[in-house]
């Protein structure tokens, strides 16, 4: 039985996305089993429109041209890139009822469920991180 990582991402910033991406890819790419649970301003990592404009934290506006030139992907390319290696995304139904979000509003593939949804793939995992 492979390994379990289990990942909530409740932020909504760039270097939050690419926090999350990073260690869900690199644990996929490690025949990890990996999944995602998007909350409150986390589920911005996988909305069609705002993973495209993710804000970089105030003064740090120079690291753009950093991520540029060091030709790291952009978001919806990573986000792309987790599901192809099997990452599960999971988006917070509450979250999204309170938000007044559809499944139409995220990239595709993803799941919807609630809190207890996530609970029942993290009881088992072997690492758990919250960004």
């Amino acid at each position: 039985m492979s390994k379990r990582v289990a990942i909530i991402a409740s932020n909504g910033g760039i270097f939050d996305a690419y926090k999350v991406f990073n260690i869900a890819t690199a644990a996929a790419a490690t025949d990890m089993e990996v999944a995602v649970f998007f909350t409150f301003e986390g589920l911005n990592l996988i909305h069609k429109e705002a993973n495209k404009e993710l804000p970089l934290p105030a003064g740090k506006e120079h690291i753009a041209e950093g991520f540029k030139n060091a030709n790291v992907p952009p978001i919806s390319e990573l986000a792309n890139m987790a599901q192809e290696m099997g990452v599960k995304f999971i988006a917070c139904q509450m979250t999204m009822d309170v938000m007044g979000l559809t499944k139409e509003s995220f990239v595709d593939g993803i799941e919807v469920g609630g809190a207890v949804t996530f609970l029942e793939y993290a009881k088992d995992a072997d690492i758990t991180l919250t960004f």
